[in-house]
């Protein structure tokens, strides 16, 4: 049997993080390792970096079984590719899953789509492919969604080692603002906060499970990269996991370089734990800032203040980690908003920041609260990416708000001077690169200024 696992291209439409980012797609791997002891011939495709459309892919593998992950942005185009499979092989099978799907399967019911995965869980597509290998039907499960059905998450997420070598061929090409080339680890999975805009909580059904850290560190020595993106929803969380992580660290002498996301409440009371994690390799961690302004910082649920975030940055700037910050961008902003979080940003010495209008993703515990003041349908998926604007502004217009977003972005990531403190430090080829990155992003904004939409 033939498998072949789809990472999907993002929509035009979208406005990618691909341009400063490419990572690889580990939820294929882990697919790919799950199955690895049944007779079945695997097949990665990563149609991010691939030139050739899919139906060349389909045409050369004949692969009985196409499986997709993606993202909110991804639906239109996994729904085109599956209408494309079906046309070109009409026997194949093809499965959709992801943390979309996981949340809100309903939006991939179309006939194209055979089967939905709603788990995390890595043995509910190892029993889907056995039992296609069998040539039994595929019974009814808890990971494959049923419309009108109830459904229930596995609160257990075993793991399997991911199976990288699928993804040889583009290892080269994967990385992450400066980390190049970058891998992914995952030492656990969901986040035990609640912050009310964020889509964690309801992939794993508000379970938190973390990996027994001698497994991850017998996966880490099988990662050849030296760069590595610790991609857990929160790593910096348990004071003693993060202990046995640096002395495992130091016992077996890795020299990796990570980059990690962590709570600034976390950072600001653990100075000595963090400046142990710099000493084995900590290089960047991105932080949820969310706002300089504390009244924002309660609706969201965050649990936080400002004067924390400013101590954890602060932290992290003595001890020469790079922090990556983002802002939640309230539809209630003023171009005064907009100046006073440029000012908070600066004063912080901030660099690099990814600035999000706010955005109830469906799903969220907050998508109710918004759904009838939306910008854009549910159905323009591809909208849905953390960067346009689906909420209405009330104080500015699209075009003046999409401006503003812009005009941040220029005065804290291309500012005059930055270049040259990153060429220091990265060297001349890899700011190149970047700015050639934050170009083509900056190139969608302007189109949405033009447009006003």
């Amino acid at each position: 049997m033939k498998i072949l696992l789809v990472r999907p291209r993002p929509d035009p439409e979208t406005i990618g993080l691909q341009h400063v980012m490419i990572c690889e797609p580990l939820e294929l791997e882990y697919l790919a390792g799950a199955v690895d002891a049944l007779p079945v011939q695997v097949e990665i495709v990563d149609m991010i970096l691939e030139k050739k459309p899919l139906a060349a892919f389909l045409s050369q593998h004949q692969p009985n079984l196409v499986a997709m992950t993606g993202y909110i942005t991804h639906v239109g185009i996994i729904r085109d590719y599956a209408r494309q499979i079906k046309a070109i092989l009409p026997e194949c099978r093809v499965a959709v899953g992801g943390v979309h799907a996981e949340v809100i399967p309903k939006d991939f019911v179309v006939p194209e789509i055979d089967y939905i995965l709603i788990s995390g869980d890595t043995k509910d597509f190892t029993a889907l492919v056995e039992a296609l290998v069998s040539g039994r039907g595929v019974e009814p499960r808890a990971g494959l969604y049923r419309e009108g059905c109830l459904q229930h998450k596995s609160a257990c997420q075993p793991h399997v080692r991911p199976d990288r070598s699928k993804t040889r061929q583009y290892r080269s090409r994967y990385y992450y603002m400066f980390h190049n080339p970058c891998a992914l680890i995952k030492t656990s999975y969901g986040c035990p906060y609640a912050c009310s805009f964020c889509f964690c909580r309801q992939v794993t059904g508000g379970n938190y499970l973390a990996r027994p850290m001698p497994e991850v560190l017998e996966e880490l020595q099988t990662i050849p990269e030296e760069e590595v993106y610790i991609v857990d929803d929160d790593f910096l969380l348990d004071a003693e996991r993060l202990e046995a992580f640096c002395q495992g660290q130091r016992q077996l002498g890795l020299k990796k370089k990570y980059l990690v996301y962590g709570r600034a409440d976390f950072i600001a009371a653990h100075p000595a734990l963090l400046a142990q994690l710099r000493d084995v390799g900590l290089r960047a961690v991105i932080i949820g800032l969310e706002s300089h302004q504390d009244a924002a910082l309660a609706s969201f649920n965050k649990k936080s203040d400002v004067a924390t975030s400013e101590a954890a940055v602060q932290l992290l700037r003595e001890l020469g980690v790079e922090v990556y910050a983002t802002i939640i961008l309230a539809p209630e902003y003023t171009a005064a908003d907009f100046k006073g979080l440029y000012r908070w940003l600066r004063r912080l010495e901030i660099s690099f920041v990814n600035l999000q209008p706010l955005t109830p993703l469906p799903g969220t515990d907050i998508f109710s609260e918004y759904a009838e003041d939306l910008l854009i349908s549910r159905e323009e998926y591809a909208k849905w990416d953390l960067a346009h604007l689906v909420l209405a502004p009330v104080h500015l217009s699209v075009r003046q708000y999409y401006w503003q977003i812009l005009w941040l972005y220029y005065k804290i990531v291309l500012r005059p001077g930055q270049a040259g403190r990153l060429a220091r430090q990265y060297g001349w080829p890899a700011v190149f690169k970047l700015t050639m990155g934050s170009s083509l992003v900056a190139w969608q904004y302007v189109k949405k200024i033009v447009r006003g939409r």
